[in-house]
């Protein structure tokens, strides 16, 4: 019996470590002003007191974390212990942001600005761009962004070349579609979706060349349009769009040659990819707000839909474990799936309208 007894406590203390070994979940809740803080599968504790956390962003940089609310706030705060480090307010309502070596800079949609900051958030420079601003990158020592009012990208240089605090200044635009919208860089190539253009915007960011490419799906059916950027999914070898307005994800190749469309259930809104590439998560808008389908991107085929008892918002794969977790906005809870058998594993309560989902990986413990 003891001997069955040490067994069973050796076990139980050996997956508790393993849980918690590198992986804590930031969920952003979405009406309470706050964060959850989730680890070993549970929701730990909360970080109150974060501003408007309507379509609220958190990075990781290095030992520290970042924080952007809907309402123009700014906040810096320790990762590990969850102290609350800076705050500051750049506009009345910003977008999106990025983190450099030595500065922050924030995209801002009211006051039509981009901010510059320390990395302690404190103000060094505001570029006034007259638009609603979107869709923020970083290229070596540049950072470029959508101007949504003035159909323009714009491409800004650190004069300073990354000695002491930045400069920026205005060093290329470019006029592009109507109301460019979100963006992605992949390696020196600036991607950027619009509103009112059927298509999308490259810019060759070594040379400053642009071109538009126009995007056709079975048929030569044009995309309707394709301004989400952070809902493409991108393997090592294809390309996996949720198609606006149509139920579909569409699969091309990494020269945006089409593969196959693939129906899904309802109107795509976001996908993401498992870290070994071997899945993909897709949600959905309107009355499949409930459901998640799971796609095996090898032979593009569903293997497995999921319904919830109220919208998901948001999915976040682990990169250590077998799981999928699930924002589940209405059932104030976030799910998790055992991606081994694709069964539901475990619910997590006491979040409070979960919406987005942020991964930090810290060091094992010993």
């Amino acid at each position: 019996m003891k001997v069955l007894l040490s067994v069973l406590l050796l076990g139980t203390t050996f997956f508790t470590m393993t849980l918690s070994a590198k992986e804590k979940y930031f969920v952003v809740e979405r009406e309470s002003e706050s964060v959850a803080v989730v680890e070993d599968g549970l929701a730990k504790r909360h970080m109150r007191h974060m501003h408007n956390m309507n379509h609220g962003i958190i990075k990781f940089a290095g030992k520290d974390a970042y924080l952007i609310s809907r309402d123009g706030y700014v906040v810096k705060f320790d990762p590990k212990t969850e102290k609350k480090e800076a705050e500051y307010k750049t506009s009345k309502s910003a977008i999106g942001f990025v983190i450099g070596k030595n500065y922050v800079a924030v995209a801002n949609y009211d006051d039509k600005s981009v901010d510059i900051l320390t990395r302690d958030l404190k103000p060094i420079q505001k570029i006034v761009t007259g638009s609603k601003n979107v869709g923020i990158k970083i290229y070596k020592n540049m950072i470029i962004f959508a101007e949504m009012d003035n159909d323009k990208v714009a491409v800004l240089k650190n004069e300073n070349q990354g000695k002491g605090l930045p400069k920026f200044k205005i060093f290329k635009e470019f006029n592009v579609g109507k109301m460019p919208f979100d963006a992605m860089i992949q390696g020196h190539t600036y991607i950027v979706g619009f509103f009112l253009t059927k298509g999308f915007g490259v810019i060759n960011l070594d040379t400053m060349k642009y071109k538009l490419i126009k995007v056709t799906a079975e048929g030569n059916k044009p995309v309707l349009k394709v301004p989400h950027f952070g809902f493409w999914s991108l393997s090592h070898d294809k390309t996996f769009i949720p198609a606006v307005g149509d139920n579909k994800v569409l699969v091309y190749d990494k020269k945006f040659h089409f593969i196959k469309n693939i129906d899904v259930k309802g109107l795509p809104v976001f996908t993401s990819l498992s870290p070994d590439q071997k899945y993909l998560a897709v949600t959905f808008s309107g009355k499949n707000f409930p459901t998640i389908q799971i796609i095996d991107t090898k032979t593009l085929k569903i293997i497995k839909t999921f319904t919830f008892p109220g919208k998901v918002l948001h999915v976040r794969w682990s990169k250590e474990y077998p799981d999928l977790y699930v924002s589940v906005n209405d059932a104030n809870q976030v799910s998790v799936i055992d991606t081994r058998n694709w069964k539901l594993e475990r619910d997590i309560f006491q979040i409070e309208h979960p919406s987005g989902i942020f991964l930090y990986e810290s060091k094992k413990k010993k």
